[in-house]
């Protein structure tokens, strides 16, 4: 079983950015398509982007396309998702994902079977 540890949450003004970084251990990081959720407060958790084993493909929720960005270091065992242009709707607990070592490129939700313990983002307007 992989262990994801997130940090970089925080309270951000509307218009501002975040970088929330990811790492994981307990499994080869190379191995594991990657994956980042958020769940808002009465809301259904929601897959907001994917990035595969090597880095080179990513996916992205329609929501943020063209704000955020996610990416891997692979000799770090660190996943990263720079979120710009936030905005207040963007408010949620943000949880890294580790998908199931079958998938060289996880775009689904059901792909994924470990998550961290999550760290709060907050967008004030």
């Amino acid at each position: 079983q992989v262990q994801l540890v997130e940090s970089g949450g925080g309270l951000v003004q509307a218009g501002g950015s975040l970088r929330l970084s990811c790492v994981a251990s307990g499994r080869t990081f190379s191995t594991l398509s990657m994956g980042w959720f958020r769940q808002a407060l009465g809301k259904e958790r929601e897959l907001v982007a994917s990035i595969s084993r090597s880095g080179d493909y990513a996916n992205y929720a329609d929501s943020v396309k063209g704000r955020f960005t996610t990416s891997r270091d692979n000799a770090k065992n660190t996943v990263y998702l720079q979120m710009n242009s936030l905005k207040p709707e963007d408010t949620a607990v943000y949880y890294c994902a580790a998908a199931r070592p079958l998938y060289d490129f996880a775009a689904s939700e059901l792909a994924f079977e470990s998550w961290g313990q999550g760290t709060q983002v907050t967008v004030s307007s």
